[in-house]
């Protein structure tokens, strides 16, 4: 085996080895390009415009033949005529509504490779072509007279545009939804795992995927928690705890070996005793975690018991009344005091009191006052910790890198693993692909649902 093993090794795809490239040093080239000229700002602007170019081409055809041929005798349209026009203008309608709901919603996304099947947009920029060089060339040069014919020239466009459209619909929408695949996403600091079916998707739509269940499913990361209490500080003391060797039989000498292996004998054993130390620290503290916890609900249906939801006839005479009637704000913050030190000596313990700040914590009881929720609701999202947009709600973005030995637009395989990494951790995701499952009916014969009790001296029946 390579002694070198641990190294990051440069990998060089098929399709690089004329130029001696790596795939890393093409993907930041191909990342500072579109950085530099603005490529997504200009992929989109150029995709509105190809779009509207198509979608104006139909009406194009059927209006240009009425300015250019003034001078000759007046247009016919008939009964069909007007009716291929009328469905031609819904067909038009009903291509605009279903493109916008599709292409031109506002992506909450930001992925580095094109996406494929987005990039058919070219198949209408060549359909769009090819009808008006027919068009130019049939109805243009020859001045076709037949107004029908123009019309179901253009009625012929919209359709094959509705089609691309249903296309599209197809591959963006519906294709991905039969699941194939079952996703193993690890978080890397702490081992939290989820399991999730999904279908076909390529690397890069497949990790937005996995974020956005990342940030609803996954409880969020908490670096307190991953050291236990007083452990380090116990076994540094344990390793920097000078050792006394004393000669028992009076023997002369330095003996310097014999008394390193005598030293390091007694260090190992008070490390094997380490298991020990660990399981009391931690029965230690879920103890406190419990007693803490029990204090904070006693404190907090005290606190919740000195207020009600004022009645109709108590707000009406609120001035001649002997108890205060406020709003939820004021209410909360009259009972939080109550409340307050239980709260914060919990969030201390679990480590949970730099995702909160008191002014969260005053409109959180507010809210739960105002809405007539009971203590334990309120105490919910203290006790049990939620995912991550829970503690930062106001958190719009998030940047992610993505690595993976394939390329972004690849489809999905059985054994592919990609690793989406921030500074604090990574999320590994591994792909297997999901069993064929196979159904057979068997009939059971409702007359062999039959019992037979076998009796003895010593039963009891």
């Amino acid at each position: 085996q390579d002694d070198n093993w641990g190294e990051t090794n440069t990998f060089i795809s098929g399709t690089t080895d004329v130029t001696q490239l790596s795939h890393e040093s093409l993907a930041k080239l191909t990342k500072d390009i579109e950085a530099s000229i603005g490529f997504r700002d200009c992929g989109y602007i150029g995709t509105i415009i190809f779009a509207l170019i198509s979608y104006v081409s139909p009406i194009a055809f059927v209006v240009i033949p009425k300015f250019l041929w003034d001078n000759g005798p007046p247009i016919q349209c008939g009964t069909s005529c007007k009716g291929s026009l009328i469905s031609m203008s819904f067909k038009l309608l009903i291509l605009l509504v279903a493109s916008w709901a599709i292409f031109f919603r506002r992506q909450r996304t930001s992925m580095p490779r094109v996406f494929m099947f987005r990039s058919l947009i070219m198949v209408v920029l060549l359909i769009t072509l090819t009808y008006w060089l027919f068009y130019g060339i049939w109805v243009l040069e020859q001045k076709e007279k037949d107004f029908r014919a123009i019309v179901e020239f253009a009625d012929s466009m919209t359709n094959c545009l509705l089609f691309v459209h249903y296309l599209s619909l197809v591959l963006l929408e519906l294709r991905h939804l039969q699941t194939n695949f079952v996703l193993e996403v690890i978080r890397t600091t702490d081992g939290e795992r989820r399991f999730y079916n999904v279908g076909d998707l390529s690397i890069q739509r497949c990790s937005v995927w996995v974020l956005q269940k990342y940030y609803c499913d996954f409880p969020v990361y908490n670096p307190a928690l991953m050291r236990i209490p007083s452990r380090s500080a116990r076994m540094k003391h344990i390793n920097n705890q000078n050792f006394k060797v004393y000669d028992v039989d009076g023997k002369s000498g330095n003996d310097t070996q014999g008394q390193n292996r005598a030293i390091l004998a007694a260090v190992a054993r008070r490390r094997d005793a380490g298991h020990n130390e660990r399981y009391y620290e931690e029965a230690e503290y879920e103890r406190r975690i419990r007693k803490r916890r029990a204090r904070l609900v006693a404190a907090t249906e005290d606190a919740f018991t000195h207020i009600r939801k004022a009645t109709e006839h108590e707000i009406n005479s609120k001035g001649n009344s002997s108890n205060s009637v406020m709003e939820s704000e004021l209410a909360a913050e009259a009972i939080f005091p109550a409340l307050a030190r239980s709260l914060q000596k919990y969030l201390r313990t679990t480590r949970q009191h730099q995702h909160y700040q008191v002014a969260d914590i005053h409109k959180h009881l507010a809210f739960c006052i105002k809405n007539d929720m009971t203590p334990k609701a309120f105490l919910q999202r203290y006790i049990n910790p939620g995912s991550y947009l829970t503690y930062d709600p106001r958190h719009d973005s998030s940047q992610w890198d993505l690595v993976s030995d394939e390329p972004l637009v690849n489809m999905l395989q059985d054994g592919t693993v990609f690793r989406l990494s921030q500074p604090d951790y990574s999320l590994i995701v591994t792909v297997r692909k999901s069993p064929r499952i196979e159904l057979q009916e068997v009939f059971v014969d409702p007359d062999t649902y039959r019992y037979v009790l076998h009796m003895q001296s010593e039963t009891s029946v």
